[in-house]
């Protein structure tokens, strides 16, 4: 992959969706010699990036122009220029619980214990406010592709999902929006409340009626869906094999958790006789079509495993310090061959929804394990753009490349954090970039001056404040 710099600076079940994307500004648009650029491959893009309909039309080398004339010259050069970032493990809807005292000194499952009553009380009105303030913060962060992980519908919400599909086309974003289960409840030996499962029959029903209604297909693509039972403890075999069954019947992905916590290996062997993968192979998910959250426990073969079939991991470092579930090893599953995204998992185990600050995070706490020179801000970066891609089966997004997606993420230097930085590069992750000067997704810019037009930020605050005290409260 390429840092570059201006020398003057250091086949379907379903009919495909029709996609749901703003048509972008008409006309071609130079983005000309940023202050640097990272590309997530080997093409140098220091002279800057032409865009056409949405499109990279062209990737321009120090001192080279456009091909043709441009309508429209962005001038790059105070800024640093990303691929959109893509953000792989979320839960939108806990941007209503952050920071609650109760749960702030525990590890997962009594945080899970404590956390579902609460959640289970989630409205329609309640979903949109905290879908809308989870994607405005990752919007913020430089991030234009984000994966949801929903898996909560109490009476009354069981159309979570659309209320997702209409925030997301609202703010002009990408999601991967995964219809979630719960079927293991207490009674049965899982972790969560009875009243918060679903039958298997309801579940695979609404995972079809959201595939046929909703699921996009080649680039460009808005809204995906891909199917993800919760985790280990909280679903049952059968609906694991079923949802397998249904992805390859309509060709979608499969997300879960998977190996987050020693707890969770320990339910594997008790519940099922297996550890973590070896329960993943014996339902039908042990391939290319599965990415996995947090993967903080694998052994050697385990990686070598996951590696060989192509299954992609999450890399979620905030929640796994803050739950302390410990350091998965992301630079051996790579180097194996498991795709690597980066996620910043749900906004009560982070609790905050900023991926450039998760590129952070990931940088520093893999280094614990494998030291400085193996994971340089290169690589970080890498996860977060063209690895999170991978981990959801795009290769429209996550580079800067001609006929890749004109989806950018634009960050200045100026601020007093910066100052006295040389890299710009590596000062986005060293001093510790939190917000994107600019976003484009598709051709149309979503962020403009650090700021999202249309969006009455104190307004949602205040909305979303309010939801979060009445729904703690009960």
């Amino acid at each position: 992959m390429t840092v570059s710099m201006p020398a003057a600076a250091v086949a379907p079940a379903a009919a495909p969706v029709a996609s749901s994307a703003p048509a972008p500004g008409s006309g071609r648009l130079w983005v000309k010699n940023p202050l640097a650029a990272f590309t997530a491959n080997e093409l140098d893009a220091a002279g800057g990036l032409v865009i056409e309909n949405g499109v990279i039309t062209e990737v321009l080398a120090a001192g080279q122009s456009p091909a043709a004339p441009c309508a429209e010259v962005f001038d790059a050069s105070a800024h640093v220029l990303l691929p959109g970032l893509i953000n792989t493990h979320h839960h939108f809807y806990q941007t209503l619980t952050r920071a609650w005292a109760p749960v702030v000194n525990t590890p997962l499952f009594p945080w899970l214990k404590n956390l579902y009553p609460v959640w289970a009380r989630l409205t329609p009105a309640d979903l949109e406010l905290a879908t809308t303030v989870a994607l405005s913060e990752l919007l913020l962060s430089g991030c234009t592709t984000a994966a949801d992980h929903h898996y909560l519908f109490p009476d009354g919400l069981e159309d979570g999902i659309d209320v997702q599909v209409d925030v997301v086309r609202k703010l002009g974003m990408r999601a991967m929006l995964t219809r979630g289960s719960m079927t293991l409840g207490e009674d049965d030996g899982g972790l969560p409340p009875q009243h918060t499962v679903q039958a298997p029959d309801v579940i695979l029903e609404d995972s079809r009626r959201l595939i046929r209604d909703y699921h996009e297909r080649g680039d460009g693509a808005v809204i995906q869906i891909g199917l993800a039972p919760c985790s280990p403890f909280s679903v049952t075999r059968d609906i694991m094999r079923d949802s397998a069954a249904l992805a390859e019947e309509y060709d979608v992905r499969l997300h879960t958790h998977l190996a987050e916590t020693m707890d969770e290996e320990a339910f594997c062997l008790e519940t099922f006789g297996l550890r973590t993968v070896d329960y993943l192979e014996s339902v039908g998910w042990l391939g290319n079509r599965t990415w996995l959250a947090h993967g903080v426990h694998f052994n050697d073969d385990e990686i070598a495993r996951l590696g060989a079939a192509g299954t992609a991991v999450a890399h979620c470092p905030t929640s796994n310090m803050r739950l302390a579930s410990g350091i998965g090893r992301m630079a051996e599953l790579e180097d194996a061959g498991a795709p690597v995204g980066l996620g910043v998992d749900g906004s009560a185990s982070n609790d905050a929804s900023n991926l450039i600050l998760e590129a952070r995070q990931a940088l520093y706490l893999q280094r614990l394990r494998y030291g400085a020179e193996a994971i340089t801000p290169e690589r970080a970066l890498g996860w977060a753009t063209r690895g999170s891609a991978r981990a959801l089966g795009r290769k429209d997004v996550g580079e800067l490349a001609p006929g890749r997606q004109a989806d950018l993420a634009m960050f200045r230097l100026d601020d007093l954090r910066f100052s006295g930085s040389h890299d710009p590069l590596s000062a986005l992750l060293l001093c510790g970039a939190d917000r994107a000067d600019r976003v484009m997704v598709g051709g149309s810019w979503r962020v403009v001056d650090g700021a999202l037009p249309g969006v009455d930020l104190p307004a949602l605050i205040a909305r979303h404040t309010a939801a979060a005290r009445r729904m703690v409260a009960g």
